[in-house]
């Protein structure tokens, strides 16, 4: 991670933090249940219990998505774990939320119910930019729309009371993990409690929880839920204040020019950062900004403290985030027994997101990009955690010996990007001490080991694993990265690319790049640079895709109107773009909610002002210039360009954007006349323009 600013000369940094020791993932005595062996399956139903031999299960989870036994899905992969535990797992999947009567199918858990929404939060799942209702779900059988509620996580934590009143109920994914403090909701428009207030759970755990999960399953199944937690990172619960011989420190601290001095008093003692309270933060725009840029300062398990936030009268507590795994840790976790499968009871239907990833291979977590839209980041952490290559080769195996279907192609080899493979900081102590919010902007950080060589070698492992015909990579390339390693787009090219590579620029204009801590265009040029001539040299006929974001903070009309430009210049015409949607947490939604910048200090009048686009009128517009080559949007651009003072760029010429004449039945116009020429149309001319090569709609969840 990247190497803090230098203090002052009369201000000594603190030491390094101590980070603790991490507790072996699966070091822990194993729960007495251990011996009824491995389920097949999990039971959806009391019939596959009693199969099983079970009277009871330990821990029931349930989920908004389809049961999928496979490590790509976050339920699968704990449940596998909580069974390497020892314990019974049962599963509740899309459970019909409208009374209590499904949550009763497998009776009541011994230790407690685990609830998530499942792989994507329920409103994004729902919903789209504009806030329109989508109708279809990958996550569902047959794709069907319409299985899981809005804000499913209160919804199923509440009907698991109603089932069990006594039973505890415990939060995670990533629904839980972006809305655990008081958070904007841009669904609701508005600012929204703590998630675990509103389901009234016990426990909350957030981002990569396996830690957490084993450690709070042990702890309930010898104590109950009724003691302290505040020694287990990554979770969060509600108490009444702050106990006895514990030391707050303000929020309005963190950007002090003593922080380091402050930060080694505090390793005196046990310390907490208060943050502003629900009721603040909802009143006061810039209270939530500041309270945003406090949350993601303290994202580091090198260096972060506790957090506390007061909701009425409750405090709701944020205990510091979790140790990554290790490399040992995280094969273990990939290498336990699924069935990589869906449950048989979804026999004869298609799970769109299962066949998109039935064949694909995930070797790394999280992003040090520090993308400011992106939830990976305040999900997944800023340190990479990466399998091993046996790992990965054997999992690559038994795709090839055991997954139905397969030809040979894997479809995937990456994560939440495709080359963060083991790239980590060069010094452990300089990462401790690091609170910065990306090693890649503006810069990469010196301290930051670039080398591709590591994933080169594995590309190179997979590849000759017998029965393996096709290795594609179809997670997003950090081609920041990327150009530092021309060897490693040389093998990209060569050997990983099926005709179009897709990569995500998200603008070219400083302005909106600076609010999304994105690389200026010029590095996407070296790196087309770059990935040309090697498509060249190896005789193929290979594309970028550059992907945009339409109408995120920062952006101006001008902005848009340059993007579109250089689409134009360089051939490019999108055929489905997408509209900025602030999701919960991230950083560019506390711009998009107060209109000020939380990637810089925020103090009382004297925050950083941002433009943001909230009318749906101007988000239409900004959308529009992304689809410049589409002639419903004609008359849009053509009355924005007027009122620019840019109506020179409408026209029939090459530097112009848009033609002065409108297509039959298109537009607003919709009369099929040359605005101005007597009513006369260019024939052909309309499916001309609109029929050039275009770039395909960006997959879901990629950044």
């Amino acid at each position: 991670m990247p190497v803090p600013a230098e203090p002052s000369a009369a201000l000594p940094i603190a030491a390094p933090p101590v980070v603790p020791e991490a507790k072996p993932l699966f070091s822990y005595r194993k729960y007495w249940a251990h011996r009824f062996g491995v389920a097949p399956f999990f039971p959806m139903s009391r019939a596959e219990m009693d199969t099983l031999g079970w009277d009871s299960c330990d821990i029931i989870l349930v989920t908004g998505d389809a049961y999928i036994d496979h490590p790509s899905f976050g339920m699968a992969l704990i449940a596998r774990l909580l069974e390497s535990q020892g314990f019974r797992v049962g599963m509740i999947a899309q459970p019909d939320w409208r009374d209590a009567s499904a949550f009763k199918e497998l009776g009541k858990p011994n230790l407690f119910f685990g609830v998530t929404s499942g792989n994507m939060d329920s409103m994004v799942n729902r919903y789209t930019s504009d806030r329109r209702l989508r109708h279809n779900d990958s996550y569902t059988p047959d794709g069907e729309g319409g299985k899981r509620p809005d804000r499913a996580v209160i919804v199923y934590a509440q009907r698991c009371r109603e089932a069990f009143p006594d039973a505890p109920v415990v939060l995670g994914g990533i629904e839980a993990s972006l809305r655990r403090i008081a958070h904007y909701d841009y669904w609701s428009d508005k600012v929204r409690r703590s998630i675990i207030v509103d389901a009234k759970a016990d426990l909350l755990l957030y981002g990569n929880a396996e830690r957490a999960l084993v450690e709070v399953a042990h702890r309930i199944g010898k104590g109950g839920i009724k003691q302290d937690f505040s020694d287990v990172r990554g979770v969060a619960f509600i108490r009444n204040g702050t106990p006895e011989g514990w030391l707050e420190a303000s929020a309005d601290d963190i950007d002090s020019p003593d922080e380091g001095i402050r930060r080694k008093h505090m390793r005196d003692m046990p310390t907490v950062i208060r943050m502003p309270a629900y009721e603040q933060v909802a009143a006061d725009k810039e209270l939530y900004a500041r309270g945003s840029r406090v949350l993601h300062k303290e994202s580091n398990p090198g260096n972060a403290l506790p957090l506390i936030q007061r909701h009425g009268d409750k405090e709701v507590w944020l205990t510091a985030p979790p140790i990554p795994l290790t490399t040992e840790e995280m094969d273990g976790v990939y290498d336990l027994p699924y069935a990589r499968a869906p449950h048989p009871a979804y026999e004869g239907q298609k799970i769109p997101a299962w066949e998109m990833i039935r064949h694909s291979v995930t070797i790394m977590r999280g992003c040090f990009g520090g993308c400011s839209f992106c939830s990976i980041t305040e999900h997944e952490g800023r340190i990479i955690q990466s399998r091993s290559e046996k790992s990965i080769l054997k999992e690559i195996e038994t795709i090839r010996d055991k997954t139905e279907g397969f030809t040979g192609v894997i479809s995937d080899i990456g994560g939440p990007t495709a080359n963060m493979y083991r790239i980590a900081c060069k010094d452990k102590e300089t990462e401790a001490l690091c609170r910065k919010p990306s090693c890649v902007y503006p810069d990469i950080c010196k301290n930051l080991n670039t080398s591709h060589d590591p994933l080169i070698q594995l590309y190179r492992k997979v590849r000759a694993v017998p029965g393996v015909k096709k290795v594609n990579v179809a997670s997003g390339v950090r081609y920041d990265l990327a150009v530092e390693s021309p060897e490693y787009v040389k093998e990209l090219v060569e050997h990983h690319v099926g005709g179009y590579l897709k990569i995500a620029p998200e603008h070219t204009e400083d302005g909106p790049l600076s609010k999304m801590m994105k690389p200026g265009i010029g590095t996407y040029d070296a790196f087309k640079k770059l990935f040309d001539a090697a498509a060249k040299k190896a005789g193929k006929k290979y594309f970028l895709i550059p992907y945009f974001i339409a109408a995120h903070p920062g952006t101006t009309d001008e902005d848009m109107m340059n993007l579109a430009l250089w689409l134009k210049t360089n051939g490019y015409r999108a055929d489905q773009v997408q509209t900025y949607l602030p999701s919960p947490m991230a950083l560019s939604t506390a711009m998009y909610h107060t209109g000020f910048n939380p990637l810089k200090p925020v103090r009382r009048g004297a925050s950083e002002p941002i433009e943001t686009v909230r009318g749906l009128r101007q988000r239409r517009l900004h959308k529009a210039f992304l689809r410049y080559h589409d002639a419903e949007n004609w008359p849009l651009l053509r009355e924005a360009l007027k009122s620019m003072g840019r109506a020179d760029l409408i026209g029939p010429g090459k530097h112009q954007l848009v033609p002065a004449w409108q297509p039959a039945g298109t537009g607003v116009q919709g009369e099929g006349k040359r605005i101005g020429h007597k009513g006369r149309q260019r024939p052909g001319e309309a499916k001309k323009f609109l029929t050039k090569g275009v770039i395909p709609r960006r997959p879901s969840g990629k950044s």
